[in-house]
């Protein structure tokens, strides 16, 4: 006989202190002041929003954590404005509505006592009666009072269908106004336009709104989602089987369902069928489209006039050695003869191969000529080194595009092409096929493409891998260089990132006066954690100088784990910037000023992009805003744009592609099992400038040089690339 449930309380009273919220899943802890209770109760529940000051109401039960004590842990909290004086001077006052900190709390409650909602929401014009509340500030606490007023309706319907986590804000962020009636009509948008809402969240609602499982409507979002999920994975499209066993494993319906929503995504171009390798397979026609776009406009480009007129490589290239005071190998020779006669090309090699003389040589070459010539790079860091070995203006691909906050995408295209004679392009193996179609796009026909990138390092984080493709298609000139210089050769890290890329155990040895390249080893997480956190913060500052803060980046392998960049950046922000009384805490982390912090996504009206790295320069709880610095520009974030930001002392080797630092620590351990890659570790040993030390286990690095993946990613490039060619 099973034992019976534990019954349920109600709880009530007045949040006193917010202790700890999570606004991405709704968790908090709460301590609550309960009528009959001397001291504070704690609380532990999930809800989208949540303010000291407010009146909650929570279902749950008692338990008495060894850790913390007695706690109520709730099954649903709901909370209602606060009516008390203190309640709602306290409530204005946590940061809640912009343009309130406790001091102007302190004022409307002084000035409006109980009165002061009802001010706010139907006499909005007395605020200006208050001291220091001008136009400006009125207008943003009325705007954000409308705005968490909405998003508590959002939290109630959702909640009314037991997503008791929904993550509110987001979907008010990308729905407004309208997103109660846009989920209405078609929950499954929600897993296709909000990120961090998936199809099983999206799913529920729906079966909660009585959308039948075997419904159409459900099986077309199964079909979208599998193949915008395969995305992650770096595919632009799947095998048709492989896509219809993914979707009954998904939907867990029929086949012949599968199948009939398959046809009708067909036939309403949402999705495109095409021959990859002999096989039947379905692509998203977006990213079909584009493949195809990209192969046409190169060949075209291709077989287009040189902007320059014809040029004597062997004079060129004396000229260039006695500018320049370098003598180039034979093999940059016959590259710079090459490319001065090639309207597109690729020049790909690794660390130390001379990749930076050659283009620094043709440019000098080029821009002798008059050219007007135009320098980018996926990353800032990357643009900035581009710009810092070639002495001429490099920017991000964004912004040499120029995005377009308003209505997305970019505004340099065909209609408003870039002014430009060549543009060079480097960091390609970052380049995914939307950002290589937009680039080609704003490409003038008249101009001439030079790719440079390690084909080698770890592919693009989106869809597609570009360089890869168009190498392997071999319809466009390619330079390789192999050739590892003498002074790049006495670099530990440069020797070391080349025998991982061939295959070999690197020598682990420390047997230079200074190297630049060490492996310490730590047979279990805690050890290795103990060990990255004494180098951060005591061996590595003392021996070379460097700062922890600016100068050391952790990569990663994974997120998860006790050497993951979640733990990391938890333990390292304990050591380097611990929280205290300024901090914040929002989306689960604490922030304060002097945290180094990166960008996750692009943000397009802000300039700021997936990978940035910023340090945050103020907080200011008045304005319940945010400054971060990104290489000397500000850039403001009001609360509820943090969770577009994440601590950065560590992060994952994918988002430090396009970046160098002055030191690396790489940890690397059996428990990384499933990421043990070469590139992924070749990626990371490249990333340091003048320190590299990997601190784990040899039998990890051993099997991680073993694995050379290989596993594709279905893309249509090569074959288109080839097809055009025929």
């Amino acid at each position: 006989m099973s034992p019976p449930l534990p019954s349920l309380e109600n709880l009530s009273g007045l949040v006193e202190r917010v202790t700890f919220h999570n606004a991405d899943n709704g968790f908090c802890v709460l301590r609550v002041q309960v009528k009959g209770k001397k001291d504070l109760i704690t609380v532990v529940g999930h809800i989208s929003t949540i303010a000291a000051g407010e009146f909650v109401q929570a279902t749950g039960q008692w338990l008495h954590d060894r850790q913390h004590g007695l706690q109520f842990k709730a099954q649903f909290i709901t909370a209602t404005a606060p009516t008390t004086v203190e309640g709602i001077e306290k409530y204005l006052g946590s940061g809640l509505i912009k343009g309130i900190g406790p001091v102007y709390a302190k004022r409307l409650v002084k000035a409006f006592s109980t009165d002061v909602f009802q001010i706010i929401e139907e006499n909005p014009e007395q605020l200006r009666q208050v001291s220091g509340i001008g136009p400006l500030r009125a207008e943003k606490i009325i705007k954000s009072w409308a705005d968490q007023k909405i998003i508590r309706d959002i939290m109630l319907f959702l909640h009314s269908h037991s997503i008791s986590t929904a993550r509110a804000v987001r979907i008010y962020k990308t729905y407004g106004p309208e997103a109660i009636q846009i989920i209405t009509e078609n929950p499954y948008r929600l897993a296709r336009d909000v990120r961090g809402i998936g199809f099983i969240s999206a799913d529920t609602i729906a079966e909660k709104m009585g959308i039948e499982k075997t419904s159409l409507i459900r099986a077309q979002a199964g079909v979208s989602y599998a193949l915008t999920t395969s995305m992650d994975d770096g595919h632009c499209g799947l095998p048709k089987d492989q896509l219809v066993t993914l979707c009954q494993e998904l939907l867990q319906v029929p086949e012949d369902l599968i199948q009939q929503a398959l046809s009708l995504e067909l036939s309403a171009g949402e999705v495109v069928q095409e021959i990859v390798d002999e096989r039947d397979c379905i692509f998203l026609s977006g990213l079909a489209h584009a493949e195809r776009s990209i192969a046409e406009r190169l060949q075209k480009l291709k077989k287009g006039p040189l902007p320059w007129p014809s040029i004597n490589a062997s004079s060129a290239i004396n000229w260039v050695e006695e500018k320049t005071k370098l003598q180039l190998s034979q093999s940059q020779k016959r590259a710079v003869e090459k490319a001065l006669s090639s309207k597109v090309l690729i020049i790909t090699g690794g660390p130390g191969v001379g990749k930076t003389t050659l283009v620094n040589s043709i440019l000098k070459i080029l821009e002798a000529k008059k050219l007007t010539i135009a320098l980018a790079a996926p990353t800032g860091r990357a643009a900035k080194r581009l710009s810092e070995s070639t002495g001429l203006e490099a920017k991000t691909l964004h912004r040499l595009l120029e995005t377009n906050p308003a209505k997305g995408g970019f505004l340099k295209n065909e209609q408003s092409p870039l002014s430009c004679d060549l543009l060079v392009v480097d960091e390609m193996s970052m380049v995914d096929v939307p950002l290589m179609h937009a680039l080609l796009k704003a490409l003038p026909p008249k101009a001439a493409l030079l790719l440079v990138g390690d084909v080698d390092q770890l592919p693009s984080v989106g869809p597609g891998q570009v360089l890869a493709d168009l190498m392997m298609s071999h319809t466009i000139p390619v330079i390789e260089l192999t050739e590892v210089f003498r002074q790049a050769a006495e670099s530990k890290i440069i020797t070391t990132a080349h025998a991982i890329n061939r295959g070999s155990m690197p020598d682990l040895t420390t047997s230079n006066k200074d190297p630049d390249f060490y492996f310490v080893d730590a047979q279990d997480p805690e050890t290795a954690l103990i060990k990255i956190l004494k180098l951060v913060s005591e061996r590595i500052p003392q021996k070379f100088g460097f700062s922890p803060l600016s100068d050391i980046q952790i990569l990663c392998p994974m997120s998860r784990g006790i050497i993951g960049t979640r733990n990391l950046n938890i333990e390292l922000q304990k050591i380097l910037n611990p929280p205290h009384e300024h901090s914040i805490q929002r989306f689960g982390w604490h922030y304060s000023a002097g945290d180094k912090v990166m960008q996750i996504e692009n943000n397009y009206d802000k300039e700021v992009y997936n990978g940035d790295i910023g340090i945050i320069q103020k907080i200011n709880v008045e304005e319940s805003e945010v400054t971060i610095r990104f290489d000397n520009k500000d850039v403001v974030y009001d609360f509820g744009e943090l969770d577009e930001i994440v601590l950065a002392y560590a992060t994952t080797i994918h988002k430090s592609q396009g970046s160098e630092y002055p030191a690396v620590i790489i940890p690397l351990m059996m428990q990384h099992y499933t990421m043990l890659q070469r590139n992924l570790v070749y990626t990371a040993i490249t990333r340091g400038k003048k320190l590299v030390i990997l601190v784990g286990q040899k039998k990890a690095l051993a099997i991680a040089i073993k694995q050379k993946k290989d596993q594709r990613r279905w893309s249509t490039l090569k074959d288109k690339m080839q097809k055009d060619t025929l």
